[in-house]
C-alpha cells in the first residue's frame, strides 16, 4: 500500500505513454485531508531541472496536497517549453483536483535533455485521476521506476497513526539525498515547521549517507505529506524515529537495487573527532573506484581503505588507525594485522569498520561495489 497506507491519501499509477515499453509511467499522489501539511528536500546539484524549480515554490507555504511524478524523461535542460510543460502538468492536476496549482509538487526523473511530451503527461494526468484509489500505492510506486528492478515501498506503525512512502531509485546514487524521487505520507497531525525538522533529521543520517556512484543527481526531491486523517499527534521525538526509520529502509531498498551491483557495503567510521569528520572519511572510501573495485573481486584491501581516510581533512594520526573488514581486523595501529585471507567477501553484505582513535563520534555511510554490469548499464542507459 505504501502512500496510500495511512489514512487520507489516494494514488494511482498508469501508462501515459513517455515509455516506449507502454509500462506505468505517471504517478499521482494526492491529501484528502483534513490537514495538508508539508515539507520538501531537493537535490544540491546546482543544476536543477525544471520540476525542481517549480516545487521549490510550491514548497515555501508548507501545504501540498498533492504531488505528480513522471518517469521517462527529466525535463531537465529542455528550456523554457520544458518549464512551462511543468507548469501545464500542476494546472491540470490542479484543474482535476479542485485546488490552486500553488499547491501541486511536480517530479520527473528519466534522461537529461529529453523534452517530455506535453500531451502524453495531461492525458496521464486524466487517467491517474480517474484511478485515483485508497489502494494506488502500489500502481503509484511501479510508475516512477526508470532502471530499478523492483519497486521500493515502506510502511512503519506508529501508535494509532501510520507513515509510508514509496521510492525510485538504482544509479546516481550520492548526496545530497541520492538519486531519486521519494514521497513520504502520513496521517498523523504534524504541522508544517515540525514536518520539517523531522524530514531534514531523517535524510541526513539516511538518503545523505547513501552513496553509490559519487554523482549526484538533477531532480532529486524528497516530499513529506501530512493528512491528519488519524486525529494523533505523537511527540516530535516519536515521529521523527518513524521517519528515521522509514527513510533508512527505503534508502537500503535502493542500496539493494544499484545498478549491477554485487555487493552492498556499509562503511562504519568510529572514534572520529566529530560526526563531520567520520561522514568524510565514509564518504572518501565510499567514493574509491579503487575500493569498490576490489570488493566486487572478493579482495579485502585495506590498503585502499587507508589511501581513502588520507585524503580527507578529518582529524587522526597516520600512524595509528586500525581496520576492519567483515570483522576481521586485517590492519591495527597502521600495520598488518590478522591475515586478510581470512576474511570472507564472497557474500552481498560488506562490513568496513575504521577507527580513527580521536573522539567518540561516528557515522556509517552505505555504498556498493564497481562492476562490469554497472559500466554496462551506465554505457548503454541513453539508447
Amino acid at each position: 500500500m505504501s502512500v496510500t497506507a495511512p489514512a487520507g491519501f489516494v494514488a494511482a499509477g498508469v501508462p501515459a505513454g513517455l515509455k516506449s515499453t507502454g509500462a506505468k509511467d505517471l504517478a499521482l499522489v494526492v491529501n484528502e485531508g483534513p490537514t495538508h501539511d508539508s515539507a520538501t528536500v531537493f537535490t544540491a546539484n546546482r543544476c536543477k531541472a525544471n520540476p525542481v524549480l517549480w516545487s521549490q515554490e510550491v514548497v515555501k507555504d508548507g501545504v501540498v496536497r498533492a504531488v505528480v511524478l513522471n518517469s521517462g524523461g527529466a525535463n531537465c535542460y529542455t528550456g523554457p517549453e520544458g518549464f512551462q510543460t511543468t507548469h501545464a502538468v500542476a494546472e491540470r492536476v490542479a484543474e482535476r483536483l479542485g485546488i490552486g496549482a500553488g499547491d501541486v509538487v511536480v517530479c520527473s526523473t528519466g534522461l537529461i535533455g529529453l523534452a517530455n511530451p506535453r500531451e502524453h503527461l495531461l492525458d496521464g494526468v486524466d487517467a491517474a485521476h480517474a484511478a485515483l484509489s485508497a489502494d494506488g500505492g502500489a500502481a503509484a510506486a511501479e510508475a516512477i521506476m526508470t532502471t530499478d528492478s523492483v519497486s521500493k515501498q515502506v510502511v512503519v506503525e506508529g501508535a494509532g497513526w501510520r507513515i509510508g512512502g514509496m521510492a525510485k531509485g538504482a544509479g546516481m546514487l550520492a548526496p545530497q539525498l541520492a538519486t531519486m524521487l521519494v514521497v513520504l505520507t502520513t496521517d498523523a497531525v504534524v504541522p508544517a515547521a515540525d514536518l520539517d525538522a523531522a524530514l531534514r533529521a531523517a535524510t541526513r543520517v539516511s538518503f545523505d549517507r547513501l552513496d553509490s556512484d559519487g554523482c549526484m543527481s538533477t531532480n532529486d526531491t524528497v516530499t513529506l505529506l501530512a493528512s491528519g486523517a488519524s486525529g494523533i499527534t505523537p511527540t516530535l521525538d516519536d515521529f521523527t524515529q518513524a521517519l528515521t526509520q522509514a527513510c533508512t529502509d527505503l534508502a537500503m531498498q535502493l542500496l539493494k537495487d544499484a545498478e549491477g551491483a554485487d555487493h552492498e557495503i556499509a562503511i562504519t567510521v568510529l572514534g572520529a573527532a566529530s560526526e563531520d569528520d567520520a561522514v568524510e572519511v565514509g564518504r572518501s572510501i565510499a567514493r574509491s573506484n579503487l575500493f569498490k573495485a576490489a570488493v566486487f573481486g572478493n579482495d579485502p584491501n585495506w590498503g585502499r581503505v587507508l589511501a581513502s581516510v588520507g585524503t580527507t581533512t578529518a582529524q587522526f594520526d597516520p600512524a595509528d588507525l586500525d581496520v576492519a573488514m567483515n570483522g576481521v581486523w586485517v590492519c591495527r595501529a597502521s600495520t598488518p594485522h590478522a591475515d586478510p585471507a581470512t576474511v570472507d567477501l564472497t557474500g552481498r553484505e560488506v562490513e568496513v569498520t575504521v577507527d580513527l582513535k580521536s573522539g567518540d563520534a561516528r557515522a556509517t555511510v552505505w555504498t556498493n561495489d564497481l562492476t562490469h554490469a554497472y559500466v554496462h548499464e551506465n554505457s548503454a542507459y541513453s539508447s
